[in-house]
């Protein structure tokens, strides 16, 4: 009586058969019997759209079928199909090494049973197990080992910390960041080719954290806008207390003093006038007013300025440098200051052009 083959190739010896080979063909059996338990081997399927046949040897080793694990490689240009006989029953570990954006399908050489099929952009590895359960249309039975990639997990939930690892976090267009409820929190809308954007930056004991704008631009305004007629509020609903930042100096009006509005609204000086003097408003001494301000915005300041028995005053203004006439509340500009008071002079700007504006003044004592 001959001897027969298993669908993995290996070699049942008839009683009595192979004399003087027997010992030969019993270790090639227990080398086919081990590249099936633990073997690894490599298939190219490089090409086009095509269908490889894994086929068995019987009694030799070597066949790609009849290894555990099984890896597919090459550059693949099509749709391609991978199968083996109808027979063959055991487990494989495959795993979809090949590049290009194409399919790749293990399944049986014929029928209508169940295959798998690694999506054009699965580069993984997968667990199957090949029924043989059909002698017409046996199945091919993916075993689940959990998700092969985060997007396959549809409710993810953490068990930790997420550290970024120098990562960043990329969020579509018009998504948001919801709470527990899954209401959004916070909306993130995109501007295409953007290079300005905002950093917030917590703060140790004694300083204040912020929200600020920075990006590629020199010059950046950051917006705060409510919906419809709704306003922008702060505090507890609303403005409790407004603070604004004043510089307080021991320094006497006179000369040129240049105004920054940039540092402060309100500059106070507090030794006494020795003389009449010119303001000059000014960004600051590196930024032009014109360069912070534009058409149509408005903004005001307040020089308090101390005077003792001089009466000193402000006899002229510039902005940038240029002289500018204010429109003085009551028609006249002031021709003298007060003795042994506090004058204060408030200066509405309004921007009406590149470089052009108008100043809204007023001088108030105080005593």
């Amino acid at each position: 009586m001959a001897s027969t083959y298993t669908p993995l190739g290996i070699e049942l010896q008839a009683t009595g058969e192979n004399a003087g080979t027997w010992g030969t063909k019993t270790n090639t059996n227990l080398q086919i019997i081990e590249q099936v338990s633990g073997g690894f081997t490599q298939q190219s399927i490089a090409g086009g759209a095509q269908t490889t046949t894994l086929s068995v040897s019987d009694g030799s080793t070597g066949a790609v079928l009849s290894h555990r694990m099984i890896e597919f490689t090459g550059s693949i240009t099509g749709n391609q199909v991978v199968t083996i006989p109808l027979d063959v029953q055991t487990f494989y570990f495959l795993r979809n090494s090949t590049s290009g954006a194409y399919t790749v399908q293990f399944k049986y050489v014929s029928g209508s049973g169940d295959s798998i099929t690694f999506s054009a952009t699965d580069k993984g590895d997968a667990v199957i197990f090949a029924a043989a359960d059909d002698g017409t249309n046996p199945n091919i039975v993916t075993i689940n080992t959990g998700i092969k990639s985060v997007v396959e997990d549809t409710s993810p939930q953490l068990g930790g910390n997420l550290d970024t690892n120098s990562q960043n976090i990329i969020i579509d267009d018009a998504h948001f960041i919801s709470d527990e409820n899954n209401n959004e929190q916070i909306i993130f809308q995109t501007t295409a080719s953007a290079v300005n954007q905002i950093d917030v930056t917590n703060a140790a004991t004694g300083n204040a954290p912020s929200i600020a704008a920075t990006g590629g631009d020199t010059n950046i305004d950051f917006s705060l806008a409510g919906k419809g007629l709704g306003r922008v509020a702060l505090g507890a609903g609303s403005v409790q207390q407004l603070t604004e930042k004043i510089t307080v100096t021991a320094t006497a009006a006179t000369g040129t003093i240049n105004f920054d509005v940039i540092t402060q609204p309100v500059l106070y000086y507090t030794s006494a006038s020795t003389g009449n003097y010119t303001l000059n408003i000014r960004g600051d001494g590196s930024n032009a007013l014109n360069a912070i301000m534009d058409t149509g915005e408005a903004l005001t300041i307040v020089h308090l300025v101390t005077n003792t028995g001089s009466a000193y005053y402000n006899n002229a203004v510039t902005i940038d440098g240029s002289s500018i006439t204010p429109e003085w509340q009551g028609g006249s500009a002031p021709s003298a200051g007060n003795a042994n008071s506090i004058d204060s002079y408030t200066y509405t700007i309004i921007k009406t052009g590149d470089a052009a504006f108008t100043a809204i003044a007023s001088q108030t004592q105080f005593a």
